[in-house]
């Protein structure tokens, strides 16, 4: 046999066995797939089942690959569904192996990001100590690979589990890990963190809106508003400025300057254009915010009709115009009362206003923030109401002020005596008799004029009579002074 022949024939039987290999391989990856949805198939009538089948996925492959770490995803899933914790901990943590190189980068922090949403939406107090557990893990995993930018990601998604959960110990030890996870080394704020630590922001300006502590969340507001070294997500900046608005509405005591009310206004439109732009459906609810502050700061142009207009700049350093109508929300169902609403308060039509806000009580005032501020809206335009009715009337009752406006005596009693104590009426309320006696206007504006003509009359007084010197004589013998006048000296 040549040696060409020779190697004809190994080369033969070289592919005859290679071709063997790759028919075993595809056989078992065959037979791996069909068990992994067969699993699939079995997870709705036989969990347990199912659960097994995903975990014989895993030991089937020979390497650690696609296959195993879709069936611990599943196998993981059903564990906790069960409250079968412990083993879901014990999976979990095989495969968290899989994220070095088993599966590629983008897939398994894809899957893991998944898997922490699906494990954190359960309300059960049982599941609170695994679901934390979940979180370390995968944090320690993350420092394992020196991949902070997947720790930061997970350790905010953790920060607000804390906060939609209304842990604030733990969510306050979780800001402050992640506050030093955003600083350099001096203690300053690392500029190339800027977008993490805006995230961290409006979850801590959130947690001081929840609590009620406007002293911090003013501080952490304006601190967040100074940030330049960010290119946050919409969203956040629309959490930032909603609580914003709530902060100028809550600040200080009634009654509120009407500053608060325009920084408010201005912080809500903010808001619902950052959250307009992110798609967000909390655009809604802080709309209807907007149009309360409208209300309390009393401004006469519908926030419905008004187009706003703000100026900003590209980065070629064009000047544009963004403009922003909010007109096409108007018939939007979920904002058509307080649409509604609006319209009845600016054109003083307080038994309208009166029946939207009845008619549509349930969904006006779900929202404690607008229950908390929509009684001084309605005393507003109760006492605009009750000044319009009163003014032909010098004398009379507080019944029937009660029955013109539909309201209770006692209240009508408090406007009044609110507008008496601010001065914009000038009466005085007989409590036994329940009438009010109103001063003439025409009294006190002759009373004002008089007063205003002696204060003259004194000023002109003061003016003559003083040592000017439109009335010193040039020598004292006018004044009778010591030297004789010619004129009465022959009659001595």
């Amino acid at each position: 046999m040549s040696d060409d022949d020779f190697m004809l024939e190994s080369d033969q039987e070289d592919y005859e066995f290679d071709y063997e290999t790759e028919g075993e391989d595809e056989s078992q990856d065959v037979d791996v797939e069909n068990r992994y949805y067969n699993a699939k198939q079995m997870k709705q009538n036989d969990p347990q089942g199912a659960i097994d089948e995903f975990l014989s996925v895993v030991s089937l492959e020979k390497e650690k690959g696609d296959w195993g770490f879709k069936g611990l995803k599943q196998a993981i899933k059903l564990e906790f569904k069960l409250k079968q914790h412990e083993k879901a901990v014990k999976h979990y943590a095989e495969l968290l192996t899989y994220i070095r190189s088993a599966v590629t980068r983008n897939y398994s922090e894809k899957s893991l990001n998944n898997m922490l949403d699906y494990i954190s939406s359960s309300s059960d107090p049982e599941d609170m100590p695994y679901m934390e557990k979940f979180y370390d893990m995968t944090l320690d995993a993350f420092q394992g690979t020196n991949n902070e930018r997947l720790w930061l990601k997970t350790n905010i998604k953790l920060a607000k589990l804390w906060l939609d959960r209304k842990e604030y110990s733990r969510l306050t030890r979780n800001v402050r890990l992640l506050h030093q996870a955003c600083q350099r080394p001096d203690g300053t704020d690392d500029p190339s963190k800027g977008t993490y630590l805006l995230e961290v922001y409006a979850i801590e300006i959130q947690m001081y809106s929840e609590t009620g502590n406007n002293k911090k969340l003013k501080a952490l507001y304006n601190k967040s508003l100074r940030v330049r070294s960010a290119v946050p997500h919409p969203r956040i900046m629309g959490i930032i400025r909603e609580c914003g608005g709530k902060m100028h509405m809550n600040e200080g005591e009634y009654p509120i300057p009407s500053e608060n009310w325009k920084d408010a206004q201005s912080d809500f439109f903010e808001s619902f254009r950052n959250y307009d732009e992110a798609g967000s459906l909390q655009r809604i609810q802080v709309l209807k915010y907007l149009v309360l502050a409208s209300m309390l700061m009393k401004s006469e142009i519908n926030p419905f009709e008004s187009q706003e207009t703000k100026p900003f700049v590209t980065r070629s350093s064009t000047v544009h115009i963004e403009t922003h109508s909010l007109h096409r929300y108007k018939t939007d169902p979920r904002i058509v009362a307080m649409t509604d609403l609006v319209e009845a308060y600016q054109h003083n039509e307080i038994h309208r206003y009166e029946h939207i806000l009845e008619k549509n009580k349930e969904d006006i005032l779900s929202d404690p923030f607008i229950r908390e501020h929509i009684d001084e809206v309605t005393r507003n335009i109760r006492t605009e109401a009750l000044l319009k009715l009163i003014a032909p009337f010098t004398r009379f009752t507080l019944a029937f002020i009660a029955k013109q406006l539909r309201i209770a005596v006692p209240e009508v009693q408090e406007i009044l005596g609110f507008l008496i104590l601010d001065k914009k009426i000038r009466g005085k309320i007989n409590q036994e008799q329940g009438t009010v006696q109103i001063e003439s206007n025409i009294d006190a504006e002759r009373m004002r004029a008089m007063k205003e003509w002696s204060s003259a009359l004194d000023r002109l007084s003061n003016t003559l009579f003083s040592d000017g010197e439109g009335f010193k004589s040039e020598d004292n013998t006018h004044l009778g002074g010591g030297v004789s006048s010619p004129l009465f000296e022959g009659r001595r």
